[in-house]
């Protein structure tokens, strides 16, 4: 026992670690330590009589035992090499039993002793205590204040928010963002991300693979696929793990997969009964065998576009339409075979398509179109003439360059559509104006009206049907390009009844600027005032008029002041819409330049910029006529050029571009 010497004094300056329980206030302590005192000090203890353990946990040098915390004197207190009898009494404690009131020595001793046998824990090889978690120790300052551990947010997040918090990702994001970690990667890829998978944006970037991998781990999960253009799926089996791992599409665009595989298509058809909408356009492996797939399996199909399949004929649509009750759009356009009167009797007979687009069916003649719309041999109303048959329920009909129908064929959609909204004839050159009076008479809700390339059309249809027409206050889009006897005379009573127009076409034909005063005095009558003053103008009529010779600059100068108008009253007022023009390619860049100002708000630039145009074309004009004072007619065409490419540098207020660059403006 004399060998034995006293444990080193703790170290006050060590970092103190406390347990997982807050540090006790002062009180407390002292009242703990004078209990652990009393219970050192008691006779009691003497007569249990049993002699320590030798296994005890405070063998080494470095221990502390519990009979330590009885009141011995301080660590500094004792001599080397003595025994301090608090560490090591086997016997009766010499300690008297009286309670003591300050015990300075042991402020925080509870941490320094969690310390110390943490420390002798570790050098122990067969320790018998254990330290708490690292976890859920907190750190104490030395002021005194608990410092915690930095809380790991994303960490401790569910996972349903961390997947709603992604979902706010574009899908080529969300490809970035799983380079961060294997954790980001996981929650990337995970299937409830990409319910709606859409290549349109990257589908030149992305690699083979990584397409590949992201499809098959959300396989499951996602409804709307759209790989348009994707031709890095240019092996088979590529397409095979795809198809493997679709099964719950609702909408499916495969166009342009040229890659595809016959069996693939099928697979991928056969594992798929909810689509609803399907897009096969010019893939070479749709045939009539696929279109009887599709009528097998996909009783739900609404939409179908099989347009540019050069393997299949109007046999497949067949199919299609009579095993797919729900089909309400049918796009076949560029598909041979359509002059089959038993297609025709199909189509008729369900009468449940809504658009149909036969845009490019070359061989659609009038018998197949007439069973097509009324059907085999119907009853006649003597005194109409007109078949009894229920109407028909399309909405949307296109029969652009189908150069074999003429005005009889046509004409029997008159009174047969009433819920027609959109009507596409361009391209049909045997076309008259009698095709047109019966299906404008009976169509109300008529807002879609292309007759582009009807070399045929007067000025009667116009004049005296279509503007007078039911379906003339609900017109927005009419497209009269190359209609060659269209002139003013046609157009003028359509732009003042025609009040809804938004997009009228006309270029290569006969009108002139009378055509555009009155588009610009429809659009003043119709447009709403601001209030405001800040309130900025939008396009509220788009205009084209290319190649129409008697169109000059003075009725674009009249569109351009139109634009430009400003309203003053009592309180500030401006013009919301205005007219967007496409007119002749020397005077465009000058009309968009005043188009922007005026979108800007910017309506002194802009009204000087119409001015000065004005000035020059009006010289360029005296410049090229002959006479006497032609020389000084060119000179104020050349000053009349120069302010106008000075103008063209920039708004009022600014630094003008210099004359040695060239202007925005190519009419100089």
């Amino acid at each position: 026992m004399s060998d034995i010497t006293p444990p080193d004094p703790i170290d006050e300056e060590s970092p103190v670690v406390t347990p997982l329980e807050s540090r006790p206030k002062e009180k407390r302590r002292q009242r703990l330590l004078q209990g652990i005192q009393r219970m050192s000090s008691s006779p009691s203890l003497q007569q249990i009589g049993r002699s320590r353990s030798s296994s005890s946990p405070y063998s080494t040098r470095g221990s502390l035992s519990c009979v330590s915390l009885a009141a011995t004197p301080s660590f500094g207190q004792y001599p080397s090499g003595s025994v301090t009898p608090g560490y090591f009494s086997n016997g009766q404690s010499s300690v008297p039993g009286s309670p003591i009131t300050e015990l300075p020595a042991f402020e925080g001793i509870e941490t320094r002793i969690a310390r110390k046998v943490a420390n002798v824990s570790t050098t122990n090889p067969n320790p018998t205590t254990a330290s708490l978690p690292v976890e859920v120790v907190a750190t104490r300052s030395r002021s005194g204040t608990v410092r915690k551990l930095p809380f790991d947010f994303w960490a401790k997040m569910p996972d349903e928010i961390r997947v709603h918090i992604l979902s706010y990702l574009r899908p080529k994001e969300l490809i970035r963002v799983s380079r961060v970690s294997r954790e980001f990667h996981t929650f990337c890829l995970d299937g409830q991300l990409w319910t709606h998978f859409d290549a349109t944006e990257f589908y030149m970037e992305i690699p083979a693979e990584a397409l590949t991998r992201i499809i098959v781990s959300a396989g499951p999960f996602v409804k709307d696929l759209n790989i348009r253009g994707c031709l890095q799926i240019e092996h088979y089996k590529r397409a095979e793990v795809i198809v493997t791992a679709c099964k719950n599409l609702i909408n499916a665009t495969l166009e342009g997969c040229r890659n595809f595989q016959r069996n693939t298509l099928h697979n991928l058809i056969r594992s798929n009964e909810k689509l609803a909408n399907l897009n096969l356009t010019s893939m070479t492996a749709v045939t009539n065998s696929t279109c009887k797939i599709i009528s097998q399996h996909c009783p739900q199909l609404e939409t179908l576009n099989v347009s540019w399949c050069k393997h299949m004929d109007a046999r497949g649509v067949k199919m299609v339409v009579l095993g797919c009750p729900r089909l309400r759009e049918l796009r076949a356009g560029e598909v041979k075979g359509f002059n089959n009167i038993a297609v025709a009797e199909a189509i008729y007979t369900t009468n449940s398509l809504e658009r149909l687009v036969l845009s490019g069916c070359v061989d659609l003649d009038d018998e197949a179109f007439k069973t097509m719309i009324r059907g085999p041999e119907p009853e006649i109303d003597i005194l109409t003439d007109r078949p009894i048959v229920p109407p028909r329920k399309l909405r949307h009909l296109d029969l652009s360059r189908c150069s074999q129908l003429t005005s009889q064929a046509v004409g029997t959609l008159g009174y047969l559509v009433p819920e027609l909204q959109g009507l596409q004839l361009s391209g049909c050159n045997a076309l008259t104006d009698a095709a047109l009076q019966p299906i404008l008479a009976s169509t109300p809700r008529l807002t879609h009206l292309e007759l582009e390339e009807l070399s045929e059309l007067t000025n009667d249809i116009l004049s005296e049907h279509l503007a007078k027409a039911p379906c003339a206050p609900k017109l927005e889009h009419l497209s009269v390009s190359y209609c060659e006897h269209l002139s003013d005379a046609g157009m003028l009573p359509v732009m003042k009844n025609c009040v809804s127009l938004r997009n009228v076409d006309m270029d290569n034909t006969r009108i002139g600027d009378l055509v555009l005063t009155e588009a610009a005095a429809m659009v003043r009558a119709r447009s709403s005032r601001a209030l405001q003053r800040d309130s900025r103008a939008c396009v509220g009529l788009r205009l084209v008029v290319y190649d129409c010779q008697n169109v000059t600059w003075t009725g674009v100068r009249e569109i351009m002041s139109r634009n430009a108008e400003v309203i003053r009253h009592s309180s500030e007022k401006s013009a919301m819409e205005i007219i967007s023009l496409k007119c002749f390619y020397g005077w465009q860049q000058t009309v968009e330049q005043h188009t922007q100002r005026v979108l800007k708000k910017d309506f002194a630039a802009a009204v000087r910029l119409e001015r000065k145009w004005a000035d020059y074309m009006q010289a360029v004009e005296e410049a090229g006529a002959a006479g006497a004072g032609s020389r000084r007619r060119r000179r104020r065409a050349r000053e009349a050029q120069m302010l106008h490419a000075d103008e063209e540098g920039g708004a009022a207020g600014g630094r003008r571009r210099a004359r040695t660059v060239a202007a925005a403006c190519a009419v100089m």
